[in-house]
């Protein structure tokens, strides 16, 4: 309501300003202040205002135009809604929603995430860890770089979401512009128009049924469906590591994590967040999908989907809260990451059957292979096999300083470029 408000009235202003309306004079700066009064003191009292009026109406725009000609002279009601459709209200009042809602307060939300994933990564960028591919152990990592992987990814999508364009339409009852014509032929409707969209802070798009077609909100809606499926991603991972016993949890004095198990402290954070995140996700796909079908001209069913955008924006922003929370929660187990690492020399075979190859060995992977597949090896099986080989000085040296701890590449120097 207050955002339909925002937008009639800065019309209104608009108008006025518009020197080839001689029937309408340019506001006064005190008109013009007690019009926005309207919007910018818009409470729950004044909703209940507008809704007292949509029950005579049953139409919610109408109810706004009859909301605020209570703020205003009769000689200014017939400018109100001027020329428009409701359509032309609604498209700019819901897109200049969820932008603001994005800018406002879900990017700030999420950037600060993405600060705190930053400061893990560089933390821990030199802490090694078994790595896990389809669940079995794998080439080591460092926890950093794991950590890095998803600031990274979503560090992408932010740039996207701050730099999309959203539109908004104000071209009449099917996008012809006619009632503006048929009412003042020689003023530039579509340059008026088009300037009043961009001082709102939005993008005319001047080729239109009667309703903007949503595209340019589905794209927005797709942005924000791709991050939290990345914020799945980190808290499934989380979720495995404290599984693991590979993350520990703070205790917190008062909680309880079972109600007949005392010695749980459970990975709830991530677990709401993925649900909340699964429920955002479903809304945004269905936005996204249905916004940008319309029959003809115009039906009703985006009225009644985009309702809905705030709570798809909302399961999200909950997401946010409870990661960071439960980031702030969770502390490594350097011990037990070591453990790991011990219990798996096999990770190794990956190293040494390359510098067989490099030594020419045709047969080097599947000789590895034979040895570690489906084996328990160990320190000292790992050692009798490198000395068997047939390699050089300076490659045997290579191999017998192998440790699963110390086999991480380039893990840690590739964190100091984030």
């Amino acid at each position: 309501m207050r955002y339909r408000i925002y937008v009639e009235v800065e019309y209104l202003i608009a108008l006025s300003h518009e020197k080839k309306i001689s029937e309408l004079p340019t506001l006064s700066k005190r008109q013009q202040a007690r019009l926005r009064s309207s919007y910018q003191k818009f409470d729950l009292n004044s909703a209940q205002t507008v809704k007292q009026i949509e029950a005579e109406t049953n139409h919610d725009v109408k109810a706004i135009e009859y909301y605020i000609q209570k703020h205003c002279k009769a000689k200014l009601h017939p400018w109100i809604h001027f020329a428009l459709t409701s359509e032309d209200i609604n498209n700019i009042s819901y897109t200049l929603m969820w932008c603001h809602a994005i800018k406002q307060v879900y990017v700030p939300m999420l950037t600060d995430l993405q600060k705190d994933l930053k400061r893990m990564a560089k933390k821990y960028r030199s802490v090694p860890m078994l790595a896990m591919t389809h669940g079995q152990p794998a080439t080591p990592t460092t926890f950093g770089k794991e950590i890095a992987v998803l600031y990274k990814r979503l560090d992408r999508q932010i740039m996207q979401i701050k730099k999309h364009s959203a539109l908004g339409k104000l071209s009449g009852a099917t996008g012809t512009w006619s009632a503006h014509v048929s009412a003042y032929p020689k003023i530039d409707w579509v340059k008026f128009t088009s300037k009043f969209i961009k001082s709102l802070g939005l993008h005319p798009n001047t080729i239109t049924t009667q309703i903007e077609p949503h595209d340019s909100m589905a794209e927005s809606f797709h942005q924000v469906l791709r991050i939290n499926s990345i914020l799945k991603d980190l808290c499934q991972d989380l979720w495995l590591y404290v599984s693991r016993g590979i993350l520990s949890q703070k205790k917190v004095a008062g909680e309880v994590g079972s109600s007949t198990m005392p010695h749980k402290i459970n990975p709830i954070q991530f677990e709401n967040a993925e649900g909340n995140l699964g429920l955002s996700n479903a809304l945004l796909s269905h936005l996204a999908q249905k916004l940008p079908i319309s029959r003809m001209q115009r039906d009703l069913t985006d009225s009644t989907v985009l309702r809905n955008q705030g709570v798809a924006l909302g399961y999200s922003f909950l997401a946010l809260k409870s990661i960071s929370k439960g980031l702030s929660r969770i502390t490594i187990n350097k011990s037990k990451m070591k453990f790991e690492l011990g219990e798996h020399w096999e990770v190794l075979a990956e190293a040494i059957q390359t510098i067989l190859r490099k030594e020419g060995k045709v047969d080097a992977y599947e000789k590895l292979k034979n040895m570690t597949r489906g084996e328990k090896i160990n320190e000292s099986s790992i050692a009798d096999f490198i000395s068997s080989l047939k390699i050089s000085d300076e490659n045997r040296e290579t191999l017998s300083n192998l440790r699963p701890e110390s086999y991480v590449g380039k893990a840690s120097d590739i964190i100091e470029k984030l």
